[in-house]
């Protein structure tokens, strides 16, 4: 019956894109409904004390997470669970058993936390000492903290759905706690609630509804996975083997967050103007990302299990063309149109045109280096599906000494923009580093001709969408001053959507049949 569960060892390219769009779907209204929580908290907010000491005592979950959660340990627990269910080996206990030893380590994890807090926020934003932002970043962070538990037994079962060829709920999840944020922003603002303590208990309740709903549809799915009594099965021992590397590489992304956090936090509205910024360019890197991440890893292990290199080739081939076709035209619009963009979807209320202007040239900067996030994301799963997580690590660390001789070196220089550009040029040695280091894993490792021709069609597209955009954006400039701001923002979307996707087709960078195709799947 597991067996049948599984998508097929060799899905065809329709398939494999099909998954890649449901959970990029869901991503999308995940992270629109996150814009719209964060045009709120600019409006409420805008960058001030309070603002700043619930982002970055929200961020403090959020970067465990990375360990426990999607980042090392799923890493490590889908290719391992995915080869268990296409060969029929105890799939479903093997499952349980780190579901268990997981909740056990994470309860004793946030006990922990709540006492360490005050360091936690130091080590995250030390220019908060003796200033009202580091009582209430502490408070904060341990309301929101317990998330951390919630969040990785979710990430778990989504993995669990996701091996078995099951997309929609796991990718549903993440939307649940952006209508909770919204929500009690708004009822909190109509009864007057405090808006950093709304928000902080918030995160928790969030956190309940994404894990309940995991966990009904993996039973459904025929993975009850029920916590016992935590055993360290020899299956376990090579989880946590593998694991352990991953969580190393994830610990060095996270000091790069750090890093570029640290510094903001000695520049006022610095670490607001970077989480707004990140908002923007999460939306198209967590669509393409994600989605990539989610359908992939478990495909390739699959593949791998299997023997089919030819398939693992042509998998990798579409997730980078997917990437690239989406992303590449989304960072020529960041670096062309930011500030139309951070203008309109945030200034208002607290948040003024100083903010925006700052926000607009970090944004301009992660553009530069939305790329590289999206092949990141395809790359790694060819190391992870062969359980190599050491190498990803070592890769990691090179990114950090960028990361940190760039955002430490050039902040009394460029101030706090030397943060994001760190964050950039980190990411394309991260990507440069891990697509060198496949190329000697085999023919599954080398993107085939059809990507090869499609690639330089993307970026000739791409050029000819910034060419119209950028007169489009000087042409529409007296909207953007009056009241149809909005309107105008629909306006240039519209024709960067058109314009792009017109040069693409006429040159062959795409092909609407088989997006066609896809969607009808």
């Amino acid at each position: 019956m597991r067996r049948s569960m599984s998508s097929p060892a060799s899905p065809k390219p329709a398939r494999l894109i099909a998954g890649f769009l449901t959970v990029g779907t869901w991503t999308f209204a995940s992270r629109i409904l996150g814009f719209l929580r964060d045009i709120m908290i600019a409006a409420f907010l805008g960058a001030g004390p309070v603002a700043e000491a619930f982002l970055v005592a929200f961020s403090l979950p959020n970067m465990f997470r990375r360990f426990f959660a999607e980042g090392a340990f799923n890493m490590a627990f889908v290719p391992l669970f995915s080869k268990k269910l296409e060969g029929g080996e105890g799939a479903a206990d093997f499952a349980r058993d780190a579901f268990s030893g997981l909740a056990t380590v994470l309860i004793a994890f946030t006990l922990a936390a709540q006492i360490a807090m005050p360091a936690l926020v130091l080590a995250m934003a030390s220019g908060f000492a003796e200033d009202d932002r580091f009582d209430m970043a502490v408070l904060f962070g341990r309301i929101c903290f317990p998330y951390i538990l919630l969040i990785s037994l979710a990430a778990l079962l989504s993995g669990v759905l996701n091996s078995a060829g099951r997309f929609t709920a796991a990718a549903a999840a993440p939307v649940l706690l952006n209508v909770a944020l919204v929500a009690a922003l708004w009822l909190g603002n109509r009864l007057g609630w405090d808006p950093g303590l709304t928000l902080a208990w918030t995160v928790p309740v969030g956190g309940v509804a994404q894990l309940a709903l995991v966990w009904v549809a993996a039973s459904r799915a025929g993975f009850r996975l029920v916590p016992r009594r935590p055993r360290l099965t020899p299956e376990l021992r090579r989880l946590a083997v593998i694991a352990l590397p991953a969580a190393l590489a994830g610990g060095v992304m996270q000091v790069n967050l750090i890093v570029g956090r640290q510094v903001a936090s000695y520049f006022d509205g610095a670490i607001a103007w970077l989480n707004y910024a990140d908002r923007l360019y999460q939306l198209p890197l967590g669509v393409v990302g994600i989605a990539i991440g989610v359908v992939l890893l478990p495909d390739l292990s699959r593949r791998l299990r299997a023997g089919d290199a030819a398939g693992g080739r042509d998998a990798l081939s579409r997730a980078a063309e997917f990437a690239l076709v989406l992303t590449v035209p989304c960072a020529v619009a960041f670096l062309l149109i930011p500030l139309p963009l951070v203008t309109t979807l945030f200034q208002r209320g607290a948040f003024d045109a100083d903010d925006s202007a700052a926000t607009a040239l970090i944004l301009a900067v992660y553009g530069l280096g939305l790329p590289a996030f999206v092949l990141q994301k395809v790359w790694q799963p060819l190391y992870y599906a062969r359980e190599d997580t050491r190498t990803p690590f070592r890769y990691a660390l090179v990114s950090l000494v960028v990361n940190a001789a760039v955002a430490i070196g050039l902040a009394p220089v460029i101030g706090y923009v030397a943060a994001a550009l760190g964050t950039t040029l980190a990411a394309w040695a991260m990507a440069a580093l891990l697509i060198r280091g496949a190329r000697p894993m085999g023919e599954a490792a080398r993107p085939d001709d059809r990507y090869r021709r499609r690639l330089p069609r993307v970026l000739v597209a791409s050029t000819v969408m910034g060419a119209v955009l950028w007169g489009a954006n000087i042409a529409l400039t007296p909207l953007f001053d009056g009241p149809w701001q909005a309107l105008a923002l629909a306006i240039l979307v519209a024709i960067g959507i058109v314009s792009y996707f017109a040069a693409a087709q006429m040159i062959g960078a795409v092909s609407f049949r088989e997006l066609r195709g896809a969607l009808r799947r």
